[in-house]
């Protein structure tokens, strides 16, 4: 997240003040009231988290809210807890909100009217669903700190998956759906899961993705599977060939299991991890982030509260998969501790046209749309002929996520789809923060369009010099000061990569990775990342994954991939590549590595440009220059001190190539 290219100064825009019709009901309605909150929780972290977290449910209270600083950060200690308590039993004791809708799912195909398969789950039925699978799972001997692989489409059944392990007390982690074989082997294999929950299929842009098939794929080089239960959303699971005894159907496993509340209820400790989420990083092995129980609960449920300004009568639809932490904090946790109604799409937003995601708007009545600044340029591109086909009038809060969106996709947003009438929130976070730390609250203060804004509860950011030495500046790198609930606890398995990555670029905060600006009125403004990891439509991908993936290919000798700035997806990708001694580039090559880079890590991190060259141009110590690539890539003329290059040759070449796109 934050991770698109800079916009110049002069295109950020000025203030967009509170809308006053949005003001009158907010729940914080002022800066003052704001500034007041946001004091409290950094002088007076306990009266504040402990006044403000009173409708969770501790089994056992905490005693004190923060004992530990950077970079072991512990929270709430002493109490117990199970996050699902929090987010459905205290709902189905409540008679207001027992039959609530808690999921409203629409699927992707469409008839010749235009109409789709819908399912409602109510509190009560989603408790009873998460109950019966928790117990069922139990009888695969899933106990607490077990890991249990979820790999699978946007289905309510991925929603009953991760909550029956946090019921259960083990852990979760959810792979993306558009991960191919490898990638989700090696996710399994570091976690050491001992369960896969899939789908036999599932339905994309009007195709079916066979994920059994992949899943099989992945666990034949995973001995440590026990089990692989088998959701059958396609209503094929015979033809998946189930293999016995490892496979199970999704209803074999509940079948006759126990829906009562307390049944397999594991009461865990407030730093229990809650879930691992593999993210890329910069050194090509993906690591896996470890939330725990309470802190993670804390930041996800206020963020969800205050940033989206929640009101009983809400239809929420954030966009992003349960495959990325966004989907973990603002499909699932955050909505459902709030008693939310969350819309659940499975599809692309634009099929099987550009109209799609607006006619699910005015079909569920949705009033808070979540998305990201990739698709609302998406949106831009396709005119604005498709959403005044749609009645959008339910709509009463707008949001962006995944990366800054640019001032002119912030004006149509606002103007096109909210009417005028409905505030943008435009928030900053990422991964590893589990919550929203940066953001303009819609009732409270102005909008700065370009900005992510102020900081949320909780959450100390400052701006240093990019030595990390230096005092506060208004341009630099951005760093959290003191740590908040909600903060990753360790990567899994690695905890000295998890302090060198986070802690130690500035001594006694919390690097993002980014670069960041900080204006007179405390507005940041994310500028991009500061590493080699790239930001492709809000997905983080590691360079170094899609090296492995293109060198894996026998006639290629190197390969460098580096971003440039793109309109549509914040970030494209381009790749250097230079073939072994005999090898020739050509049409027929490029595709296949772009079907090789497809299988080995996903579609969504295939190139968007393939370049072949003699060379790369590399320091004496081997070190290829990856800025001299990265102006390139751009169109840009290379710029800076060529002292260091073994051979400028190979430079001078590469800046009279001419670019070929590759298939996207």
């Amino acid at each position: 997240m934050g991770n698109r290219a800079p916009q110049k100064d002069e295109n950020v825009a000025g203030l967009v003040p509170v809308l006053p019709s949005f003001q009158t009901t907010a729940r914080i309605a002022s800066r003052e009231q704001y500034e007041q909150l946001y004091r409290e929780s950094l002088d007076d972290p306990d009266s504040f988290w402990r006044r403000e977290l009173a409708a969770l449910r501790f089994r056992t209270p905490w005693v004190q809210a923060c004992t530990q600083g950077f970079p072991v950060t512990r929270w709430f200690e002493g109490s117990r807890l199970n996050i699902t308590e929090s987010c459905l039993d205290v709902h189905v004791e409540n008679e207001a909100t027992r039959d609530k809708p808690a999921l409203i799912w629409e699927a992707e195909p469409e008839d010749a009217s235009g109409q789709a398969e819908q399912r409602t789950l109510t509190y009560a039925e989603l408790h009873r669903d998460v109950c019966a699978f928790a117990s069922g799972l139990a009888t695969l001997n899933v106990r607490p700190g077990d890991r249990v692989v979820v790999y699978m489409g946007l289905v309510p059944e991925a929603v009953v998956a991760m909550l029956a392990c946090a019921r259960l007390g083990a852990i979760h982690s959810v792979v993306f759906g558009g991960f191919a074989a490898d990638a989700l082997r090696d996710r399994i294999l570091d976690c050491g899961a001992k369960v896969v929950i899939t789908q036999d299929g599932a339905w994309r842009r009007g195709q079916v993705l066979a994920m059994k098939a992949t899943v099989d794929d992945a666990i034949a080089s995973c001995p440590g599977v026990e089990h692989v239960v088998v959701f059958p959303r396609l209503g094929h699971v015979p033809v998946c060939e189930l293999q016995s005894p490892r496979d199970h159907t999704w209803h074999d496993v509940i079948e006759g299991r126990d829906r009562s509340f307390d049944h397999h209820v594991a009461i865990v400790d407030a730093e229990h991890p809650l879930f691992l989420l593999y993210t890329s990083g910069s050194t090509g092995k993906p690591k896996g982030i470890v939330h725990t129980t309470a802190g993670y609960l804390a930041g996800t449920y206020l963020s969800t509260k205050y940033v989206f300004d929640l009101q009983p009568h809400d239809v929420f639809w954030c966009t992003a998969d349960v495959g990325w932490i966004t989907g973990h904090s603002y499909v699932v946790y955050g909505p459902l501790s709030n008693a939310s109604t969350i819309l659940l799409y499975e599809g692309a937003l634009n099929a099987p046209d550009p109209g799609r995601v607006w006619r699910i708007i005015e079909r569920h009545k949705v009033t808070i749309f979540y998305t990201a600044p990739t698709a609302i340029r998406s949106f831009v591109r396709t005119g604005d002929e498709w959403p005044q086909r749609a009645d959008l009038t339910s709509l009463r809060l707008l949001g962006t996520v995944g990366e800054p969106i640019n001032p002119d996709a912030w004006q149509w947003y606002f103007h096109t789809i909210g009417g005028s009438r409905c505030p943008i929130v435009d928030t900053w976070w990422q991964t590893e923060t589990g919550s929203i730390l940066l953001v303009s609250l819609p009732g409270a203060v102005p909008s700065k369009p370009g900005y992510a804004g102020l900081p949320f509860f909780g959450a100390e950011p400052a701006v240093v010099a990019a030595s990390g030495a230096a005092p506060e500046s208004s341009s630099g790198l951005l760093i959290f000061k003191r740590p908040w609930p909600s903060l990753a606890r360790t990567i899994w398995g690695d905890a000295d990569r998890f302090v060198a990555q986070y802690f130690h670029t500035v001594e006694g905060a919390y690097f993002t990775g980014d670069g960041a600006s900080i204006d007179d009125d405390g507005y940041v403004r994310v500028i991009g990342r500061v590493d080699d990891v790239l930001n492709v439509s809000g997905h983080r991908i590691g360079t170094a994954e899609i090296e492995s993936a293109v060198v894996s290919h026998g006639a290629v000798a190197e390969a460098a991939a580096v971003g440039r700035a793109d309109e549509l997806k914040g970030q494209a990708i381009v790749v250097f590549i230079t073939l072994k001694i005999g090898q020739t580039g050509s049409d027929a090559l490029k595709a296949e590595l772009l079907a090789r880079v497809s299988q080995e890590i996903g579609k969504f991190a295939r190139p968007d440009t393939l370049i072949f060259t003699e060379r790369l141009p590399k320091t004496r110590s081997g070190k290829i220059m990856r800025r001299f690539l990265k102006d390139i890539a751009a169109g840009r003329i290379p710029t800076g001190d060529r002292s260091t290059l073994e051979d400028k040759e190979a430079l001078l070449a590469l800046e009279t190539t001419s670019m070929t796109r590759g298939s996207e």
